[in-house]
């Protein structure tokens, strides 16, 4: 399993908006049918997500992380040239490959090498809502965006998760 962290560029609040975090999960969701990719927990907040993830042979984490923010920055810039061109603009780049950028780079897979690491990295994202400078809720199940609820009261919202004891 593999710890990772996504971060929208300059932590800017992007995902503070419901529709982003929604293409974050359906492409989870979707890349877990096509089996590419397990996903054992996740939050999303504001300006980043951590998940535990793996991927099924062939597929290499960093390449299916990859491939997912490339199709999620489409739908987001697609997205702000249709409804809000301003914001848009804050993710502009002078990169050759690029005109805008919706992810910071180098966000690369930490490879989780225990159950004590995997467990505490999971309570780290359950609890990440719950943080003095967020305060999005007042306990970790009671945050939307995060696997929380389906680790402590079998919630099976997000279909998509496999529990890491199985």
């Amino acid at each position: 399993m593999y710890f990772i962290t996504a971060t929208i560029l300059n932590w800017g609040h992007l995902l503070a908006n419901d529709v982003y975090k929604d293409m974050i999960v359906n492409e989870w969701q979707h890349r877990v049918k096509l089996g590419h990719l397990k996903v054992y927990g996740f939050v999303i907040m504001p300006n980043h997500y951590h998940a535990i993830i793996n991927t099924l042979s062939p597929s290499v984490p960093s390449d299916i992380q990859r491939d997912i923010h490339k199709w999620i920055s489409r739908q987001v810039i697609q997205d702000l040239k249709t409804n809000d061109e301003q914001a848009l603009n804050s993710y502009a780049v002078k990169a050759p490959d690029r005109k805008y950028q919706i992810w910071e780079r180098n966000s690369l897979p930490i490879l989780l090498y225990s159950r004590e690491v995997i467990e505490q990295k999971l309570k780290y994202i359950h609890h990440n809502p719950l943080q003095e400078h967020w305060k999005l809720a007042d306990t970790p199940e009671n945050y939307h965006y995060s696997s929380a609820k389906f680790y402590f009261e079998n919630d099976t919202t997000w279909d998509f998760l496999t529990s890491i004891y199985e």
